[in-house]
């Protein structure tokens, strides 16, 4: 009877196992028929005497988003099949491993085709994979149920002690120090966010002596640069808590000047956004980062893993079991209305820039509410220049073939 009910207990939902038969027929399906719509694209290409360059930014990036589709793919095939198996941590793993290449295909998307219906699609796998990764993690399902069950104790003191002790959201297995769950990492971004928005102001007025306003984000103290790399940060060096401060210092510098780098670079292909140049600098890589931030960078990793993680994570742990959930989705959905109406303010801007028209009621309504003179002020460090953008549209691609004697611009 108990193993019947143990097994009962870990078989997934019918609908995440319907959800994994269709991801894996979808894969079956569309894998192969996109391996033969790339070849007979490039046969035809070839047929037609078409001249490709190589080396241009935007056939850098259909090159890049064609791959990273097809190793999306395979990966999600792998988690239907988890799915349908009800292997909870497998699925949990492959749901976590998959977030980062959905977003990377996300973004490989904007950069092309700017913001719009392209990405509806990704942004709603996305959301599935998140919700997905919170269900299944075995470390928070143990947490919902151990929070059930002290529900209906009238003695809260295994809570109390393990509260005490700081063991709550620690990595039980030993191997690493936090417990690399959705929770934990959400407010880890939420504190990152804002506190390296408070060091990057004390410190920009330290220097220079004048505030600039360095936030990331339409509304709030918010940087979400800072956020991404305290996760990264946090996901990189968990296993390196207790090694050796020069090693952490070296990972962290590493990891950080090549955080940097790509979050410069996604900022410009996308949006054509120059928002920092370190050009000239100490070891400067392309003005995108340089080893005076590098160091910073590792500076910075040292007390995050040292002595500020410790604190955080006792911190966040003190938001009460009945509304840390409530409360983490309530603050979920704001950071995500916020990070929409950021993209699409910086997509009007980009659009504005670039001549593009200005037609469309939510075109009009940004540059109603958020003109030029407010996005300039808002975001005081922020460039744009349309030209470094890797954008595709027909016009342009038209334009190009009939004015570059058959020469494609990817």
């Amino acid at each position: 009877m108990e193993n019947e009910s143990t097994a009962q207990e870990r078989r997934l939902p019918l609908v995440t196992r319907v959800y994994g038969l269709l991801t894996l027929l979808s894969g079956i399906i569309t894998l192969p028929a996109m391996v033969l719509y790339t070849i007979y694209a490039i046969h035809e290409g070839m047929k037609q005497g078409m001249v490709v360059d190589a080396i241009s930014l935007a056939f850098i990036l259909s090159c890049a988003q064609v791959v990273v589709l097809l190793i999306n793919m395979v990966c999600m095939m792998v988690l239907g099949v988890s799915l349908l198996r009800s292997r909870r941590k497998h699925a949990a793993r492959w749901a976590y491993a998959l977030i980062p290449l959905t977003i990377i295909e996300w973004l490989l998307s904007l950069a092309l085709q700017g913001l719009g219906s392209n990405l509806i699609a990704t942004s709603v796998k996305l959301c599935i994979l998140v919700a997905l990764s919170v269900s299944l993690d075995p470390g928070l399902l143990e947490e919902r149920r151990l929070q059930h069950t002290l529900r209906r104790m009238e003695d809260r003191d295994q809570y109390e002690t393990a509260l005490s002790q700081g063991m709550l959201g620690r990595d039980m297995s030993g191997k690493g120090y936090i417990a690399l769950d959705f929770f934990n990492l959400f407010w880890l971004f939420m504190v990152g966010s804002v506190v390296g928005l408070l060091i990057e102001t004390v410190y920009h007025f330290a220097i220079f002596g004048e505030y600039q306003e360095r936030a990331g984000l339409l509304w709030g103290p918010f940087s979400p640069i800072y956020g991404f790399g305290a996760v990264i940060l946090t996901v990189c060096l968990n296993r390196l808590w207790r090694m050796n401060i020069v090693l952490v210092f070296c990972a962290s510098a590493v990891i950080g000047g090549a955080f940097e780098f790509a979050v410069s670079w996604i900022m410009e292909v996308t949006f054509g956004i120059t928002a920092w140049d370190y050009t000239g600098q100490w070891l400067s890589i392309d003005g995108r980062t340089s080893g005076k931030y590098m160091v910073f960078w590792g500076v910075l990793g040292v007390a995050w893993v040292k002595f500020a993680l410790p604190h955080l994570l006792a911190l966040i742990q003190r938001i009460p079991w009945k509304r840390r959930y409530t409360l983490t989705v309530i603050c979920l959905v704001a950071m995500l209305v916020n990070a929409g109406m950021t993209l699409m303010a910086l997509n009007s801007w980009y659009d504005r820039m670039s001549g593009g028209p200005q037609n469309t009621p939510v075109a009009q309504f940004f540059e109603r509410h958020f003109d030029d003179e407010y996005m300039q002020e808002r975001f005081q460090t922020m460039h744009i220049d349309p030209g470094k953008t890797g954008r595709i549209d027909e016009d342009a691609k038209r334009f190009y073939f009939t004015n570059n004697d058959g020469r494609w611009p990817f």
